[in-house]
């Protein structure tokens, strides 16, 4: 079954182009068209209030788009994205594009700003108030992609090159060795952002989301949101984002930092949740264990791999190595002043989830312990797939 070349959904979509010969691409698209509806309604609660009222919901549409991301048509009250764009990126980089033509519309029609250049005053100043990317059009690559390109993050600079050969050590077989390269590795990165941040230094900071959104998070990846944000450098918030396979808004874990960072800080991510996979996959075997019991032999690991980090953390900021000795606080205030600016109001929050097996989570604690991040930092990782993924043509 297939749908006409120019098609519109109930919902006033426009579909069309090759992609539209199929039924499941259809199904696709119109899932991402909804997203992006919704989060242009989220998007909204951004502006000020006189301003809120003065701006509609457009039509959206995905089509072929060679030489821009998207576009904003004020004739037609549209915003189009790229149909590339939309399947071979992440959502918050199509969030990110969606934000930028969003700020043309605001500009356009709450601002009265049309008159004036398409990248003027009024835009700029919409997005401040949206957080759009101003440069998120034309040939620009989304942040995903420019922090694997290395773009913007010296990869000559000496602190990235030490740390990638050290991270290349810990895939030794010797578990002395391995462990050895790794705790080197976090002490040259913990103790180049200490110092920076008793400097003072003023840094360019970015956000990205970590895992994909969801409508239920599990608690470790709470712990695991904690951990990042108490050993690597970078803050997290829990935003609002699309959950493309359920059609509805559910959540996701953003952190923000130094380019650099956030890199890192992905890397440990993915590389933790593929540990606890695995280990739990050799810890269960042929017992029948519940999904509350994954929770627990996960936190567990997430606990126990702190175990390792902690005593290297509190040697730097107590002065055990007098040499090295750095009085500096682990917080980094001008990282909290963009967070401030990125966020505006936070809020924090605590669930009380179902009881936990002591056992398990004492057997999780134990398999941290053993965990070592390995790899060069700077590479993806092989079985990362990076794309939104659409259905398979027939």
């Amino acid at each position: 079954m297939t749908a006409p070349l120019d098609s519109t959904d109930r919902g006033g979509h426009r579909l069309d182009g090759p992609a539209a010969t199929s039924s499941l691409w259809v199904a696709f698209e119109r899932q991402v068209l909804q997203g992006l509806r919704a989060e242009w309604e989220n998007a909204c609660w951004l502006l000020p209030a006189d301003l809120r009222q003065t701006v509609r919901c457009p039509l959206f549409s995905i089509r072929e788009m060679r030489q821009r991301l998207g576009s904003w048509h004020p004739e037609k009250r549209e915003i189009t994205l790229s149909r590339e764009m939309v399947n071979r990126h992440r959502w918050d980089d199509v969030k990110d594009v969606l934000l930028h033509e969003m700020a043309h519309q605001v500009a356009h029609e709450s601002l009265g700003a049309t008159a004036e250049p398409d990248h003027g005053t009024a835009f700029r100043k919409a997005c401040q108030w949206l957080r759009a990317n101003p440069a998120a059009s034309g040939s620009y690559l989304p942040l995903s992609e420019r922090l694997r390109r290395g773009e913007a993050l010296d990869e000559q600079d000496r602190i990235v090159v030490k740390v990638s050969k050290l991270m290349a050590l810990a895939e030794s077989s010797n578990p002395n060795e391995a462990k050895a390269a790794m705790q080197k590795a976090y002490v040259l990165i913990a103790r180049h952002n200490l110092r920076m941040i008793d400097r003072g230094a003023r840094q360019h900071y970015a956000s990205i989301f970590l895992g994909k959104p969801r409508l239920r998070h599990f608690r470790e990846a709470y712990h695991l949101a904690l951990l990042l944000q108490d050993f690597y450098f970078v803050d997290g918030v829990w935003i609002q984002a699309w959950v493309l396979e359920k059609g509805r808004m559910g959540r996701v874990l953003e952190i923000s930092g130094t380019p650099k960072n956030v890199l890192i800080a992905e890397y440990v991510h993915d590389a933790v949740g593929r540990y606890i996979d695995t280990a739990w996959a050799a810890y269960t075997g042929t017992k029948t264990l519940n999904r509350s019991r994954k929770t627990d032999f996960a936190v567990g690991i997430i606990e126990g791999f702190k175990t390792t980090l902690l005593p290297m953390l509190s040697e730097m900021r107590t002065g055990g190595d007098k040499a090295n000795h750095l009085p500096v606080k682990m917080a980094d205030p001008v990282l909290r002043q963009y967070v401030a600016k990125r966020y505006g109001r936070l809020q924090s929050f605590a669930r009380r989830g179902p009881g936990h097996d002591p056992r398990v989570l004492a057997d999780g604690t134990e398999t941290g312990k053993k965990l070592v991040i390995a790899k060069g930092i700077t590479q993806t990782a092989e079985n990362r797939d990076l794309r939104l993924p659409p259905p398979k043509c027939p």
